[in-house]
């Protein structure tokens, strides 16, 4: 068909392309004139195109149509006009010209809300239910015949601006097109709109928004997302009109704390708290609001009332003077009207748009991936000034849209003051646990303490799943775009880099590790991980699947990878920063929430890491951290009817109490990774310098507190006493002592439960006959030492030959080379099956090893060498599951398939 378009805006200018794609000829293009110089994206879009495009001031003088402008849109010869989003009056000489006559897009269920601010009043009355007609058009106002329909859901905290995003511009581009195709194909319906329930409400404009106090907080909360963000409903506060934008409606039981305010004609003060400003409806409920903005235009946080002048101007470091011109000159290409950007140039007053907003955020994007704006950030940063320091503060990670509250424990150590939070973090706070209890984390290096630490109880692990609940269904994570949130990831990753020594320094002292393995192992490879999952956020997807066709109809299957919702973690004590990454990266890539119980002993980077995450912006109930007994807060969250999946590290005992309850309780997903003793098999004809530097690394590396720690050594008897004569002269070398000193091999063991189990351990070996080379000491010393041991003459049925000690233990036994079968067969007899490794010249006797072996992973020639791109999990009772590559996105995802006959 041939067709005039008559309208504006982006809606416009998107008909206008789908029409052409749909075949149809664009004849003419009628838009509105260039507003400060800028053109409409409709007209530009069609110039573009080389069709016709008018921009009549005015169709109609005194009611009266304009001849010349008539005569000017006859010529274009349309046999339909198509109306999407017009603003302009025009004349019935138009409107009924052509063959097929005036279809018109209108946002709401006609009859009801006729008139020009029909979404607005669509909030305003609360309805239940939304959506938009194309009608024709008629000489009354929107009382024309209905050709098409379609609704949706309003959500109780939907603003104008959320709906027609989420539905009624996609959705209407939609059905405005398929109105012409049911024209074209001579099927267009035309249903008498009926009068019962048909209103007509005013325009909305700001001398009619302001907000009457005589209703109820629901009413109050209606009329101001109503209006949100035009005209913007108003009262009178400290003298002057201030309107409040981003209501929603406020919980019972959600605190109130701050400071009061006064607002004329409420029926109490309103209150600041750190959410927002709280008002109430004359039926005592409540209400909130996010944003206030003032006559002059400034718009500011709700919660920042009493302080938004207070904050000073940060200074430009070159490489920000550098992104701020970049900047400017930005603005300067939106803002062609003015001859040059000062620091006061206003955007809005300089003529920007809406549609420049979005431009000016997308710019922002394309120049640094860690500065993500929202349309909002340019409301409440209107000059260039405001815009460049809110820039900044956000490269800085500086900008929370409420401060982020931190009591830290603070310590000068390490040739540096580490700040350490010790509160539970919950819903995006630290906060004490239920009843203020704590306990005390020990530094194993001396036995003293280093702070008190929130204690988890009951009730705070059922305040973290309903955040974590709310945050995946409601909140902006669950609907937000894949790749911004792996751009918060990443942010995420570069903030534990720039606090990457404090955070090692922190494991140190916690848990005792090495300060340079924990700055290149715990912190290094716990950054790499969430950059890696960064990568995936954007790339999960599912497949189509041909299935049997029942002719003559034909069927399209296809896979959805979905979030499984929030998600149980619970961590060990031997990486207490690797392994919360190893999870939580993926978990969060796949779109999942959190609840994470770090291990009682070492709670500390896991808390430091929840107060990154704050200032990287992941939304408030994303991640929570409970430290805590594993007996109350572990099994709360295995037992959870709202948690969905639990992954776990630990031991083989505990990993089946949390799988019977995951069971037990509502079926959820269970990823475990457990207990190890995996076998390392040396042939005679290895490189012996690097099978002793690989075979010690296997066994003491992290103190030997290693899930895949070779737990016993199969070395050829030919080579036999070689190999331990050169491991002893080597573990004799190893320094014991300090983990901040940096020539500190050896530090203390995790804390002193585990010693004592390794001197027991150790004992047992001694009572069964195993030959003892060296070591097997605690060390008489404050902290909790204990020396590198190693064990030869161990027999298959021994108690340290079967067990896993979980320290720096080397247990050494014999083997004939000769029958490699025999060697496997008793390698591979143990329950456990988390890993393995082999050591050969051979390629062919490796190749058959590392078939044979029964562990979930087998390294040749090498040892402990991980990496966030290679799946890691055990076999047999050392779980299932995996964490790191591809395979660990699975963990975290749920498979839809859908099928479609047609």
């Amino acid at each position: 068909m041939k067709i005039a378009v008559i309208g504006q805006s982006l809606f416009g200018q998107e008909v206008y392309k789908e029409l052409r794609k749909e075949g149809h000829t664009i004849v003419g293009v009628f838009t509105i004139p260039d507003k400060d110089g800028k053109a409409d994206p409709l007209g530009t879009e069609a110039e573009k195109d080389g069709v016709a495009v008018f921009k009549f001031p005015r169709w109609r003088v005194k009611g009266q149509a304009i001849p010349e402008v008539v005569a000017q849109y006859k010529a274009t010869g349309a046999e339909l006009n198509v109306l999407p989003f017009c603003s302009q009056f025009i004349p019935m000489e138009v409107i009924d010209h052509p063959k097929h006559g005036s279809i018109i897009y209108h946002p709401s269920l006609l009859p009801l809300h006729r008139g020009a601010s029909a979404i607005n009043w669509t909030l305003i009355h609360g309805d239940k239910k939304g959506g938009f007609t194309v009608f024709w058009a008629d000489d009354g106002l929107d009382t024309g015949p209905i050709l098409l329909q379609r609704e949706c859901d309003v959500e109780p905290n939907d603003t104008v601006n959320t709906i027609y995003k989420r539905f009624l511009f996609p959705e209407g581009i939609k059905g405005t097109v398929d109105a012409v195709r049911l024209i074209a194909e001579g099927k267009a319906p035309r249903i008498t709109q009926p009068q019962e329930g048909a209103t007509y409400e005013c325009i909305q404009k700001k001398d009619n928004a302001k907000i009457d106090w005589s209703q109820t907080a629901e009413a109050l909360h209606n009329w101001i997302r109503g209006n949100d963000k035009v005209p913007g409903a108003w009262a009178e506060v400290d003298g002057q009109k201030v309107t409040f934008y981003g209501s929603s409606l406020v919980d019972a039981g959600t605190k109130m704390d701050g400071q009061s305010l006064e607002i004329a004609g409420a029926s109490r003060p309103g209150v600041i708290t750190k959410a927002g400003l709280v008002l109430f409806g004359n039926d005592g409920k409540a209400l909130m609001v996010k944003n206030l903005q003032f006559e002059d235009g400034k718009m500011i946080a709700a919660a920042q009332y009493f302080s938004s002048g207070s904050s000073a101007a940060v200074e430009l470091t070159e490489e920000e003077k550098t992104f701020a011109e970049q900047m400017r000159a930005v603005w300067q290409s939106i803002l062609s009207n003015v001859s040059h950007i000062e620091e006061s140039t206003d955007f809005f007053k300089s003529g920007a748009t809406s549609m420049d907003v979005v431009r000016l955020v997308e710019e922002v994007k394309l120049r640094t991936s860690s500065c993500q704006l929202q349309n909002e950030d340019i409301y409440m940063n209107t000059t260039y000034h405001d815009f460049i320091q809110m820039c900044v503060r956000k490269l800085r990670g500086e900008d929370g849209e409420e401060e982020l509250v931190v009591d830290h424990v603070e310590k000068d150590i390490n040739h540096m003051t580490i700040k350490m939070p010790h509160q539970l973090f919950i819903n995006g706070e630290f906060v004490d646990a239920e009843g203020g209890k704590t306990y005390k984390t020990i530094n194993p290096t001396d036995g003293t303490v280093i702070c008190e630490v929130s204690l988890a109880q009951i009730s705070d692990v059922d305040k973290s799943v309903a955040a974590a609940k709310e945050a995946f269904e409601e909140g902006e994570w669950g609907k937000m775009n894949p790749r911004d949130r792996g751009r918060l990831i990443y942010k995420l990753a570069d903030l534990m880099e720039q606090h990457q020594e404090e955070l090692a320094t922190i494991e140190a002292i916690d848990s005792g590790a090495v300060y340079t393995l924990a700055l290149k192992t715990h912190v290094g490879m716990s950054i790499q991980t969430f950059r890696y999952f960064a990568g995936w956020c954007d790339k999960i997807q599912g497949s189509t699947i041909p299935i049997n066709q029942a002719r003559p109809n034909r069927n399209l299957t296809f896979t959805k990878k979905e979030p499984i919702g929030v998600c149980a973690i619970v961590i060990p004590w031997n990486y207490p920063l690797m392994m919360l990454a190893w999870k939580t990266a993926a978990c969060l890539a796949a779109g999942n929430t959190i609840v994470l119980k770090p291990a009682q002993v070492t709670p500390l980077t896991a808390l430091k890491f929840a107060e990154l995450a704050a200032r990287a912006g992941l939304p408030k109930g994303v991640i929570n951290i409970l430290p805590g007994a594993g007996a109350l807060v572990g099994q709360r969250l295995s037992d959870h009817p709202d948690v969905r999946k639990l992954g776990f590290t630990g031991s083989t005992e505990i990993g089946k109490h949390i799988m019977k309850s995951c069971a037990v309780s509502n079926v959820k997903k269970v990823s475990l990774e457990l207990g190890g003793k995996s076998p390392l098999i040396i042939f005679s004809d290895c490189d012996m310098d690097k099978a002793v530097r690989m075979g010690m690394s296997s066994v003491f590396f992290n103190k030997g507190e290693n899930c895949i720690a070779a737990g016993r050594l199969f070395v050829e008897d030919t080579i036999h006493d070689q190999f331990v004569k050169k491991v002893v002269e080597e573990v004799n070398k190893m320094k014991i002592g300090d983990p901040l000193d940096r020539s500190t091999d050896h530090g203390p063991q995790n804390h002193k439960a585990h010693l004592d189990k390794l001197v027991e351990f150790c004992q047992t070996g001694v009572k069964e006959g195993a030959t003892l080379i060296c070591g097997s000491k605690q060390i008489q010393r404050p902290g909790f030492f204990f020396e590198p041991t190693v064990f030869t003459d161990v027999q298959d049925h021994m108690y340290i030959a079967k067990e896993e000690s979980f320290g720096p233990v080397m247990i050494i036994s014999k083997f004939k080379g000769d029958d490699v079968d025999d060697v496997l067969r008793r390698a591979n007899a143990t329950e456990y099956g988390l890993a393995s490794g082999v050591f050969t010249r051979d390629i062919s006797k490796a190749l058959y090893v590392s078939d044979k072996l029964n562990a979930g992973t087998v390294f040749v020639n090498t040892y402990n060498k991980t990496d966030v791109a290679s799946p890691f999990g055990g076999f047999k009772q050392s779980g299932f599951g995996k964490d790191l590559g591809q395979d660990a996105l699975n963990e975290y995802l749920k498979t839809k398939a859908v099928t479609i006959e047609y």
